[in-house]
């Protein structure tokens, strides 16, 4: 299975529909009046974590999310349809941001479905606008669009304990030893190429869950090997594991290892690096220098790191190093939960969003909100035209064109209609 932990999509919320021009009809009745119904609310997105998936692949074969628009508004002051609710399944631990600014939206971590973005209220029928003196409206109001935005998922494993370490220190064999992960072992470098979890059995309603992550080398927080794209999965562990081969059966120096990842997570997030570590000295069992374990030992009480000897392939030493792990754990805080830090842009309706440009002698006005007002309107209606006209001064729309220097008789483009200007 391909491990995908990253992606870019697209969502859209649905619009909301249109409210209804309609008036009562029925025999015997004289002037039934408005009984336009309101429009549907738009489908919203809704994220919801589906502990089955591991891995984004599926957003790499479809990036765009929509959901349905609600339904118009019916006569007999029925209301339309609210759109469904488009359900969008990740990973545990998949965080939500925002693409243009890479603010977080949501931390997908818990159990509840976040809406990301929400659909479009319905319009209002004609039978809102009824008053005394306007008695038969023939206009009503437009569904709101949906909120719609381009989105990244980034997937950070939920794991207590992270195993890390160079690669071939006997990480896999290790989480395969305590826990019933199978991950593929063998006897050369990047075997484990992607994350692999487990869940560790300490007691009766003891337990924690462990995370292998790919071999991490020098050079690994500017992008050599694999450890530059997993090292964001340890990000959320409480406790490091940091094994190291105290055999040095690759040729290199215990020390020198344990130094040289350590100083990678500083290089990556100095918030990851003072993370609790406990070093385990692996591969005892094959230890020819001694010296090595010893010096290892050193430096571990230097760095004030618990320090334990086992070999994970002859499971000595392990049973120990479990309950030493789960001791930890209990005095540390839970796993990380990001907050969000996404600020919702305003959306304006007002003098701001609208733009007035003049050509040729005439004045092209433009803007959402503008848009939206005239969508309600009924030209061949007098009430109609009368309540745009106020709605456009209310907007302020003739004080921006006053301050152009319109004059009387001037001809006014409103969204491809022509009218003229009249003190």
């Amino acid at each position: 299975m391909t491990f995908v932990d990253t992606a870019k999509i697209f969502i859209k919320a649905g619009k909301g529909g249109d409210g209804a021009v309609s008036f009562h009809r029925e025999k015997y009745v004289a002037a039934g009046g408005p009984d336009g119904g309101d429009g549907g609310k738009g489908g919203d997105v809704v994220f919801q974590i589906d502990d089955n998936l591991a891995t984004l692949l599926d957003f790499r074969m479809k990036r765009k999310y929509a959901a349905p628009n609600g339904e118009n508004g019916f006569g007999k002051r029925s209301s339309g349809k609210d759109g469904a609710d488009i359900v969008v399944k990740v990973p545990r631990g998949c965080l939500i941001k925002d693409a243009e600014t890479g603010a977080l939206i949501h931390d997908m971590s818990d159990d509840q479905p976040f809406v990301a973005a929400k659909g479009g209220r319905g319009g209002w029928g004609n039978s809102h606008f009824a008053t005394p003196t306007r008695q038969a409206p023939r206009f009503a109001k437009p569904g709101l669009p949906g909120q719609e935005r381009m989105i990244i998922l980034e997937l950070k494993l939920i794991a207590d304990v992270g195993l890390i370490g160079f690669p071939n220190v006997g990480k896999s064999t290790l989480l395969s030893v305590i826990s019933k992960a199978r991950p593929k072992i063998a006897n050369y470098h990047f075997t484990t190429l992607v994350p692999n979890l487990g869940a560790v059995y300490v007691g009766e309603g003891q337990s924690f869950v462990a995370a292998d992550i790919p071999g991490i080398i020098e050079g690994a927080a500017e992008g050599a090997g694999l450890g530059h794209d997993f090292l964001r999965h340890i990000e959320r562990c409480r406790l490091l594991l940091h094994l190291v081969d105290a055999a040095g059966s690759e040729g290199r120096d215990p020390t020198e290892d344990l130094d040289a990842i350590n100083a990678e997570l500083r290089q990556y997030s100095p918030q990851l690096a003072q993370r609790p570590q406990i070093i385990v000295a692996n591969k005892t069992d094959i230890l020819q220098n001694p010296e090595n374990a010893q010096r290892l030992r050193q430096r571990a009480e230097e760095l004030g790191c618990p320090y334990f000897e086992i070999s994970a392939a002859a499971q000595t030493g392990v049973e120990e190093l479990i309950f030493a792990v789960w001791r930890q754990l209990q005095a540390l805080p839970p796993v990380t939960v990001y907050e969000p830090d996404f600020v919702e842009p305003e959306q304006k309706e007002n003098l701001d969003d609208i733009v007035v440009e003049r050509q040729d002698g005439v004045f092209y006005v433009s803007g959402r909100h503008i848009e939206r007002i005239f969508a309600s309107v009924n030209l061949s209606d007098y009430e109609s035209r009368m309540y745009f006209e106020r709605a456009l001064r209310k907007a302020g729309l003739f004080d921006r064109l006053e301050a152009q220097g319109i004059q009387e008789h001037d001809v006014v483009n409103v969204c491809g209609f022509e009218f003229e200007y009249l003190y």
